[in-house]
């Protein structure tokens, strides 16, 4: 299972890094003719004859209760292209082609979900490496010196974990002034969600320092004069490996949600540049989803993503401790 997950956020990844290329459309544009256009369908045959793939143009017409509705045109035909200027497949103007879709503002959702997945996923692994650095080097140094550093550090710590973590998050948002571009609001955001998350870490951390710095090879190294430095990078921190690899995975999955959770009220990654959480802020309303329900395929590949790694946690964590693995059976 834990191999399928592997592959499956390899598969993701791959496509957010070649999202110009798997994308018929870039992420802003839009044709609001097509607002929330209902997915298109690829045609191979023309008339009961093969034709090669194609899409039907789409006629827009109003109900009796001006609700609006998307007729196939079978007089207007577009070919599919291959490997045109850049991208997998494409479709000549005016056609439009929405493999999943349109959103409000008729951006075809199959290129934003791509072109999102680079926020999304990258905000995780960035936001984790952050503080995983911080939780492993402030948890090290409390649990190795003890008294009155650990007393500061563990204090510092507290101060993080005392106030809920959603809370924190809008906090520290509301400080990032509003006049950030997209790039200034993407590292916002990465600290953010670094900051609120490094103290939980240090706090396992340096429990388990406290009790290696008393085990045999950390007095020998203190014996032959190894620097603090040295025994804590060589000797302890690496001992916390198969516990800080399983929290390494979790934590990248609640941090994925937590980017979702502040796009999706706004105060993350900012429209028109996608990201899952944004994408499904169109979401919000119960008529735009009964209307237009593949507007909430975003929330999807959420939630693919966060048991992906969750399952990949849960298997590291097997793998590096066989005690852990002798206490689920």
């Amino acid at each position: 299972m834990a191999m399928i997950c592997f592959w499956a956020l390899m598969i993701l990844y791959g496509l957010a890094i070649f999202a110009d290329f798997v994308s018929p459309y870039a992420y802003d544009d839009e044709n609001r003719d097509f607002s929330y256009c209902p997915p298109t369908a690829v045609e191979f045959m023309d008339h009961g004859q093969w034709s090669g793939p194609f899409v039907y143009g789409r006629a827009l017409t109003f109900d009796a209760v001006h609700r609006r509705v998307y007729v196939v045109d079978l007089t207007q035909k577009y070919p599919l292209h291959f490997f045109k200027a850049g991208r997998l497949f494409s479709v000549d103007a005016p056609g439009r082609m929405y493999l999943w879709g349109a959103d409000a503002r008729g951006r075809d959702i199959f290129s934003r979900i791509w072109y999102g997945a680079r926020i999304s996923l990258s905000i995780g692994l960035l936001g984790v490496a952050i503080s995983f650095v911080l939780g492993l080097v402030i948890g090290g140094i409390a649990g190795y010196y003890g008294g009155w550093v650990d007393g500061i550090l563990m204090r510092l710590c507290e101060m993080f974990m005392m106030v809920p973590g959603f809370y924190l998050m809008l906090a520290l948002r509301a400080a990032v002034p509003e006049n950030f571009n997209s790039v200034q609001v993407y590292v916002s955001v990465v600290v953010i969600l670094a900051l609120i998350g490094w103290a939980s870490l240090a706090r396992i951390i340096r429990g388990m320092a406290l009790s290696l710095r008393e085990r045999d090879f950390v007095l020998a190294a203190r014996t032959l004069g190894v620097s603090d430095i040295a025994i804590i990078c060589k000797h302890i921190l690496p001992q916390t490996i198969s516990y800080s690899m399983a929290t390494l995975m979790l934590t990248v999955s609640s941090y994925i949600l937590a980017e979702a959770g502040l796009s999706v009220v706004g105060l993350g990654i900012q429209d028109p540049v996608p990201s899952w959480g944004n994408l499904l802020s169109d979401a919000m309303g119960i008529v735009p989803v009964i209307f237009a329900p593949w507007i909430l395929l975003p929330g999807l590949f959420i939630f693919i993503a966060v048991m992906c790694f969750n399952v990949i946690g849960d298997a590291l964590r097997d793998a590096f401790d066989p005690m852990f693995r002798e206490n689920d059976e």
